[in-house]
């Protein structure tokens, strides 16, 4: 029998298209909660620190303190973990036994940006710098002239611990990286783009007046010695025990006439986890238990007791466990080989202005709705984790069960280079996975740029995974 025309076609179309003036006010509201998110938390700290006073509103208990009670977990109760105020993890009971599985969504909340280095002042010239290292993949270039903020922590030998936040508001002064002038760079800009701004030359620049005192050397790095430790408390040994970060300051802004987009820094991988943690929110009861877990240093290999190559969520799963039912190791490794679980991070828009690193049969576009990318890695598939086809036909069906707009995407060309993402580490336990997050133009630059219909679909696509895997 003929099918209907266009019926045998694969096509996504633009999810704006299905949305009324009346039904767009959805679209819009998260976006405004979103855009207000990241403005306020830059940092993996100070993400934990958001989602936790976020979750507790909403019923989440602390599970060290169920712990040292020696209460047990029923269905429906609500719990985090916070693992060293960079790592967080979410779970909603079940009904079911943990040795079934659960479902899993997973982002991180670090992203790239310049770190302080350990004895990061000094003085040249009669300015006075920070040294930096920077963290992740970044165009060096792009840091460069445009006004820069601090946060972070600073915590003194008595364990005292000092945050930082310098840059955001209005009053607050702001730092940067300066440039040579046009008209003295014929040397520099016959670099490339890679090399033309040195990683040892991204010093910050955060003072020049000096004190009135002839018996001291560095007068301006004394100066701001005497700042920070009049605002502060802090002195310059200090700096060895501090996580002190650069980035972008200012806030998230509406992006175009239309205000169709969201402009905003650490957008790589904070929107994934913001629609993963609204998602969260929305499910009140499940059958099997729902988990979302909030990673650091995914940036740099997901290294360290933070990242996701770490054994937090496993043992923190295990404690979960115990408290539920009886525990043994079997049934742990029961319960990680039978989940689900949707890598929640981003993807590479496709960008008019640079086509040739695309192929636009396979890639993702703003406005389309969240991405789906059975695979990522680099030249080969070198490093990522490929979806099986069995998981990829079952997430089909829920995404157009809830009429959720979705689309596939690999991330560049196939010889044009590629990324990563925390999929593969969950992978190795045996359980589904599959990346799925919004598409971003810049990536990895200051300022990021999403569709805020991407991010209202992001969060459905969320809550149908939830709901119906």
């Amino acid at each position: 029998m003929a099918q209907k025309k266009n019926v045998l076609e694969s096509k996504h179309e633009y999810a704006w298209e299905k949305y009324t003036s009346k039904t767009l006010d959805k679209v819009f509201e998260i976006s405004d909660t979103y855009r207000k998110f990241i403005s306020k938390c830059k940092t993996e700290r100070e993400c934990v620190t958001e989602f936790i006073k976020l979750a507790e509103a909403n019923g989440y208990e602390d599970l060290n303190k169920i712990i040292s009670s020696n209460r047990k977990l029923k269905m429906g109760d609500k719990v985090y973990a916070n693992n060293k105020g960079k790592n967080l993890a979410l779970y909603l009971i079940g009904k079911d036994s943990f040795e079934s599985g659960m479902k899993i969504l997973g982002a991180h909340i670090d992203s790239p940006r310049l770190d302080l280095k350990q004895n990061p002042l000094y003085e040249d010239s009669d300015l006075a710098h920070l040294e930096t290292h920077y963290y992740g993949g970044i165009k060096k270039y792009q840091w460069v002239t445009i006004p820069l903020a601090i946060h972070g922590v600073v915590v003194k030998k008595d364990g005292e611990v000092v945050n930082i936040k310098i840059g955001e508001d209005d009053t607050d002064p702001v730092f940067g990286v300066s440039d040579l002038l046009v008209h003295l760079s014929q040397d520099q800009l016959k670099k490339p783009l890679a090399t033309a701004i040195e990683g040892e030359n991204l010093n910050i620049l955060i003072g020049s007046i000096p004190v009135k005192d002839k018996d001291i050397k560095e007068k301006v790095k004394y100066n701001m010695l005497n700042i920070l430790n009049e605002k502060y408390g802090i002195d310059e040994a200090d700096f060895v025990s501090a996580e002190l970060e650069v980035v972008p300051a200012g806030a998230a802004r509406d992006y175009g006439l239309d205000r169709s987009m969201v402009m905003g820094y650490g957008q790589d991988d904070r929107i994934c986890a913001y629609t993963s943690f609204e998602a969260m929110l929305e499910i009140k009861e499940t059958d099997k238990t729902c988990v979302t877990i909030l990673v650091d240093k995914e940036e740099i290999g997901s290294a360290g007791s933070t990242g996701m190559n770490s054994r937090f969520f496993e043992n923190t799963t295990a404690e979960v466990i115990a408290l539920y039912e009886d525990y043994n190791d079997l049934k742990l490794r029961r319960a990680l080989s039978n989940s689900k679980m949707l890598s929640s991070d981003v993807s590479a828009a496709f960008d008019p202005n640079y086509p040739s690193v695309m192929e636009k049969k396979n890639c993702a576009y703003l406005g389309k709705g969240v991405v789906f990318n059975k695979y990522t890695g680099s030249r080969g598939k070198l490093g990522c984790n490929d979806a099986n086809a069995e998981f990829l036909g079952q997430i089909r069906q829920v995404m157009d069960k809830n009429n959720v707009s979705w689309q596939t995407s690999e991330l560049g060309k196939v010889d044009q280079g590629g990324g990563g993402t925390i999929a593969y580490i969950l992978a190795q336990y045996g359980m589904e996975v599959i990346d799925c997050g919004v598409a971003l133009l810049n990536m990895h630059a200051p300022w990021e740029i999403a569709s805020k219909v991407d991010i209202y679909e992001a969060k459905n696509a969320y809550v149908a995974f939830f709901k119906d895997i």
